[in-house]
């Protein structure tokens, strides 16, 4: 889960992105070696005072991104206490929401141009090598920056299904929201070439 820089500035925001990409992986991996039921929900506790420090108007931001986890926590959660395993089921629903949350939480404090700028210090040796990178790099700018676009346009689609009928719009908006989808990719493709292209980089 993917959310847009956020416009609350925070100390989080001069920290170097580098340095909270790579806090990010190690965290990540630490939560899913935690075994302990109450250690998961302590971290979890955690993240959430992480984001209730810069106050409301960030905390409601970046919850809202993550309240569309719910369906997936709900089968996680009923799949594991049907097997008769509800703990487990629990434990790993709260990593999912914990290794998530981390993750907007970087990306709510960190500028696409400085997480791209760690990209691109990371494919350097390939460069090196001869490969061409910008692909990658224009590429993970993109996933960053439209996810959450892609999820408005899922949750305008839905209210709008809501406004005229009273069934759940469920499968039947799968095909509006794959053409805006792809309508979207047109555009951005479209923009990319009026600006040259995916042009490699010269080398520094």
């Amino acid at each position: 889960m993917i959310s847009l820089t956020s416009p609350v500035e925070t100390r989080a925001h001069a920290w170097p992105a580098g340095a909270k990409l790579g806090g990010l992986c190690l965290a990540t991996a630490a939560l899913f070696y935690l075994d302990s039921l109450a250690l998961i929900a302590a971290v979890a506790v955690l993240i959430l005072t992480l984001y209730s420090l810069p106050g409301r108007s960030f905390m409601a931001s970046g919850l809202r991104r993550l309240a569309r986890l719910w369906p997936f926590l709900i089968v996680v959660i009923a799949w594991a206490a049907i097997e008769g395993r509800p703990a487990h089921g629990l434990g790993i629903a709260l990593r999912m929401i914990s290794a998530v949350a981390l993750a907007n939480l970087v990306t709510m404090t960190t500028r696409l141009t400085d997480m791209v700028d760690v990209v691109a210090f990371l494919c350097r040796p390939f460069r090196r090598l001869g490969l061409q990178t910008r692909a990658l790099e224009i590429a993970i700018a993109l996933v960053i920056r439209m996810t959450p676009v892609l999820l408005d346009r899922a949750e305008d689609l839905m209210q709008a299904w809501r406004a005229r009928s009273r069934r759940r719009p469920g499968w039947r908006i799968i095909l509006p929201f794959t053409l805006l989808a792809f309508d979207d990719a047109e555009r951005v493709s479209e923009a990319l070439k009026a600006r040259g292209g995916l042009i490699s980089n010269k080398e520094t």
